[in-house]
């Protein structure tokens, strides 16, 4: 019996060697292959090879076949995402875009070069120090207006409403964008924290965040959004959870390939509150370190989770250095949370014969179980505890919207008025909705509606297939009629949710960011339920029980 053992563990050895010596040899093969690809393109080819192009492009392809994650960066490249993990730049401190083949302000941001000098959303931007930059790319302005901290830019920008050219001078220095975009109460005894990303700062800004709202606004709950959170480091992940959770509790795991890409995550410091009732808000963009901390959140029974399903990136990427300033983010294992759940939601080693994947079948998940017992399933995100869903943008909202004209109205009404009330009271008035309407009437909007589209395509089909008697085409033409476009009917139609928009984007102009969140937060949905549930005790300990009732 002990030499069938051995023999076997041989065999075993054996054919391991084998089988990564072929792989080696595979490798190398392969390399020497690429690299002679490059060098005869590089003599023969007919015209000028790119070759930094074409070895971008081609590592690029490789890469795709495994996962979106997965990722070569070019110097410049590397440089951006060191920005995004920091969240700091140096800079003016605005966003811009493109429109109309030039570039605009689309946002300057509060305490920064940008503000400082006046500049508002709307200004087109002319020229920048002696360069006209009005065919410019907005990535191409983008570049310029960043350098060395302290240095000059003079730009000249067109405004609506002014005759003539304006010119400013702004010194660039450091912009720190702060994770915590807006924390407040939003109710009697409940705290607020809106979360935009994972960067190297976000549970310091939490942390004061937190420790502000309970020592000077006398907070006793709070909700913590995380929608629209695509994530970021998850060890900041890890020191949120510490917050709110005791000293010593494994709240992830990670399982890869090679040993160092394993690792049980626990907290390690005192927490700041374990008792505070939470509300997390989710939704379909909440991926990855959010997704930890909504996630442990729910196994521990520590929170509420409130919203729509999120994401489901379950991936955890680690950043190797290459030559020449290069680097390659590599998905290196997958993460596990508390109850032993993945949350991931799409198998990329499994396409179709197109290449395609597609997320994990509700039928195929997996029962786990939380800390109190309650049942939970991998898989396919974070299911909330309580699903409230998402607003849906009509299809006049989606052409006023992406027409820029809700933008472009915004931008007159800021001209027109110097000053408006603080963003919690600020509304539009009957008068100012008609006057929009006036607006959008004077620019000749028109906007393809679904419905019509629908029609037309089915009067093709049935033509197609012979059902169009005299008689059909009649009921046709009928419905057709009753589709004929009235702007103005169905502009009172989705008043409600124009106007929200409008609201939002007037008051960014006074407020910025905040502002504009202020609005947002009134009377929504999902916030609403999380403020019902944390002030009823007895609603939000029966969600976190094992025998709680249907939702």
């Amino acid at each position: 019996m002990k030499r069938i053992t051995l023999l076997i563990l041989y065999i075993a050895a054996v054919s391991y060697a084998v089988a990564n010596e072929n792989k080696m040899f595979a490798y190398s093969q392969n390399i020497e292959v690429f690299s002679d690809v490059l060098k005869q393109l590089n003599i023969h080819y007919v015209d000028t090879v790119d070759i930094d192009k074409s070895v971008k492009h081609g590592i690029s392809a490789m890469l795709s076949t495994l996962d979106p994650y997965t990722i070569y960066f070019t110097e410049e490249e590397a440089k951006q995402f060191a920005e995004q993990n920091t969240g700091e730049y140096a800079g003016v401190g605005c966003t811009i875009m493109q429109r109309d083949s030039a570039v605009y302000i689309s946002e300057p941001f509060d305490n920064t070069p940008a503000q400082e000098v006046g500049l508002k959303a709307g200004d087109k931007i002319v020229m920048i120090d002696n360069d006209t930059v009005l065919t410019w790319k907005s990535d191409e302005v983008s570049k310029r207006m960043r350098g060395l901290p302290n240095t000059n830019l003079r730009m000249v920008i067109e405004r609506p409403g002014v005759d003539s050219l304006m010119e400013v001078n702004i010194t660039r220095r450091i912009i720190q964008r702060n994770p915590v975009v807006y924390y407040g109460t939003i109710a009697d005894g409940v705290g607020y924290i809106m979360l935009e990303t994972f960067s190297d700062k976000a549970s310091e800004e939490v942390r004061k965040a937190f420790i502000d709202l309970k020592n000077n606004y006398g907070i006793t709950s709070l909700v913590l959004d995380l929608r629209d959170n695509g994530g970021g480091l998850v060890g900041e992940a890890i020191k949120i959870l510490n917050m709110f959770l005791p000293r010593g509790t494994t709240v992830l795991e990670s399982r890869g390939k090679v040993e160092n890409s394993n690792h049980t995550y626990k907290t390690e410091k005192e927490p700041i509150d374990t008792k505070i009732p939470i509300a997390v808000l989710i939704n379909g963009y909440t991926a990855s370190a959010s997704e930890v901390v909504a996630g442990a959140l729910q196994d521990l029974d520590r929170a509420v989770i409130i919203g729509d399903r999120s994401f489901g990136k379950g991936l955890i990427q680690q950043v190797f250095p290459l030559p020449f300033n290069r680097q390659l983010k590599i998905t290196v294992s997958y993460y596990y949370i508390p109850s032993g759940r993945s949350i991931q939601a799409i198998d990329y080693t499994k396409r179709d014969a197109d290449g395609r994947v597609a997320r994990m079948p509700d039928s195929l998940t997996n029962e786990f179980r939380t800390a109190a017992g309650r049942i939970v399933r991998d898989g396919g995100g974070i299911t909330p505890d309580i699903t409230v869903k998402s607003d849906t943008m009509s299809h006049l909202h989606y052409y006023l919207y992406t027409g820029q004209h809700i933008f472009d109205y915004a931008t007159n009404y800021a001209r027109r008025h110097e000053n408006i009330a603080p963003a919690n009271e600020f509304r539009l008035t009957d008068a100012d909705y008609e006057a929009f309407k006036e607006f959008v009437h004077s620019r000749d909007f028109k906007y393809d509606k679904m419905s019509s589209k629908l029609l037309e395509e089915l009067r093709e089909a049935m033509t197609f297939e012979g059902y169009m008697d005299e008689q059909t085409s009649e009921m046709v033409k009928s419905i057709e009629e009753r589709l004929q476009h009235n702007v103005n009917k169905d502009l009172d139609t989705f008043r409600r949710e124009i106007e929200l928009s409008l609201t939002q984007e007037i008051a960014s102009r006074y407020y910025y960011q905040q502002g504009a969140i202020i609005v947002g937060l009134r009377g929504e949905p999902v916030t609403q339920r999380a403020i019902e549930i944390l002030q009823s005790p007895q609603q939000y300990n029966e969600i976190l029980s094992a025998n709680k009732k249907a939702k």
